[in-house]
């Protein structure tokens, strides 16, 4: 447990960021091996039907995690407020919850996955292994949303540490699977997916273990939650307009998939592999947005805003310096990075122009990120989430078609840092407003007290 409250700001920024953001290069990693395994034994379609798959999954998983983002601003708070009665009940709350959504979204991927490969015109070759991983991997997302559910209540009281753990015994197992059920059984894309889930699985139970072994100030015992329908309430105020955001995003991810699938495999599959490498990029990013996050809630939650204006200033130093030494390793060596999951030119190629032009603004996807999870741990979701639908539908997307049919699929490329720049803008113009400061729970409870007497 860290309290943030007091101490050196960018000290703790910089130590709590560094294990979220080690722990989410080992996700990306593992994921980053999923695709190479299957690419270079599998072949460029099993690539690009993997690839296809992830922002289906983003799509269909994002208001959920959006929801468990707000329990996590509600631990936070409760947590700088030391109402650790509260913290409990918050854990099994969300327990409960994401319990029922898992097997929610588990019978949408089992009878729905071919007909929304269809709507985003998936060419009809890839369907077939696009939706056997697709079933695979949404069959068992409960796992997943189980242990980011134990990672971001451990976030919310200032441990980082112990989710990174546990990820890198599941990366470790991951790709242990990936080579045995691909190499050794020939099990295909379905292997890969088994292997995910399997190792998501057993970083949730060996997590909740480590946790009602030691000494915390809340324990999970999966056959005795308790739901609060009040702290329920909250969870959503907070976390349904940042699920809700992150569901148009993904909505918006796959209408983009959309748009590349009417360029062909080689287009798909070089997009599929640099995303891949530009997603694991932008991890300091939204790692250090994730760990301002839970800082500016305690800090909110104690009452301390001059902390969380020096935070905001420290965190978006350390990204932004991070973010260009990455500019310039992918600008340098992108097509070498790419050769890990294909040896096809033509893929390659398509790879590496996506990766050039994204990457060389990433400092501006760096100062939106960062200063949009200031503003969420302040209780101001509501904002972040209109700004980024905007600048993704009604900038991104419709930019996306127009520049594809002037020059092409790199007109799609275009259109990720033109959306980026409109996002920036609206976040910084709203934190200069300063109307951030009165949406924690506390400063609601205070206005709501002054109206009722």
């Amino acid at each position: 447990m860290k309290d943030f409250t007091s101490g050196p700001v960018g000290r703790q920024i910089i130590l709590f960021s560094l294990p979220i953001i080690l722990g989410n290069f080992v996700m990306q990693l593992y994921q980053i091996v999923d695709s190479a395994v299957v690419g270079r034994y599998l072949g460029k379609e099993a690539l690009a039907a993997v690839g296809a798959s992830m922002p289906v999954i983003f799509a269909v998983v994002a208001l959920v995690i959006g929801v468990g983002s707000g329990a996590s601003v509600v631990i936070s708070q409760y947590f700088g407020a030391k109402q650790y009665d509260k913290v409990r009940l918050t854990s099994d709350t969300l327990h409960i919850f994401l319990v029922g959504a898992g097997v929610v979204i588990a019978l949408v991927g089992l009878f729905f996955s071919e007909e929304i490969f269809r709507l985003i015109a998936l060419p009809e070759s890839l369907i077939p292994l696009a939706s056997v991983y697709l079933r695979i991997y949404l069959g068992g997302v409960f796992l997943l949303f189980g242990f980011n559910t134990v990672a971001a209540i451990l976030r919310g009281v200032g441990d980082s540490k112990t989710p990174l753990y546990f990820l890198l015994m599941s990366a470790v197992l991951n790709v242990g699977l990936d080579l045995l059920f691909i190499l050794v059984f020939g099990w295909g894309v379905a292997g890969a997916a088994w292997a995910t889930v399997i190792a998501q699985g057993t970083a949730y139970f060996a997590a909740i273990w480590y946790i009602n072994a030691g000494k915390s100030i809340f324990h999970i015992d999966l056959l005795k939650l308790r739901f609060d329908r009040k702290i329920f309430r909250q969870c959503i105020n907070y976390g349904l307009p940042t699920g809700v955001q992150q569901s148009f995003v993904a909505f918006g991810m796959v209408a983009l998939m959309g748009i590349v699938n009417g360029w062909g495999t080689d287009v798909i599959a070089g997009y599929s592999a640099a995303i891949r490498v530009d997603n694991l990029a932008v991890i300091p990013s939204m790692n250090f947005a994730m760990a301002l996050t839970s800082f500016t809630g305690q800090n909110v939650g104690a009452g301390r805003m001059d902390r969380v204006r020096r935070g905001l200033k420290m965190t978006l130093l350390y990204s932004s310096l991070t973010c260009m030494a990455i500019t310039a390793v992918i600008v340098l060596f992108g097509p070498d990075i790419l050769r890990i999951f294909t040896t096809d030119p033509d893929v390659i190629r398509v790879g590496a122009e996506y990766l050039v032009i994204v990457s060389l603004f990433y400092l501006i996807f760096s100062a939106m990120f960062v200063i949009n999870g200031m503003l969420r741990g302040a209780g101001a979701v509501i904002f972040p989430m209109f700004s980024t639908l905007l600048s993704l539908w009604a900038v991104r997307i419709p930019a996306a078609m127009w520049l594809s049919r002037l020059i092409g699929e790199r007109g799609i490329w275009w259109s990720v840092p033109v959306g980026w720049s409109v996002g920036l803008a609206i976040a910084y113009g709203y934190y200069r407003s300063g109307k951030w400061e009165n949406h924690s729970i506390f400063a609601k409870n205070k206005k709501k007290q002054a109206s009722e007497s």
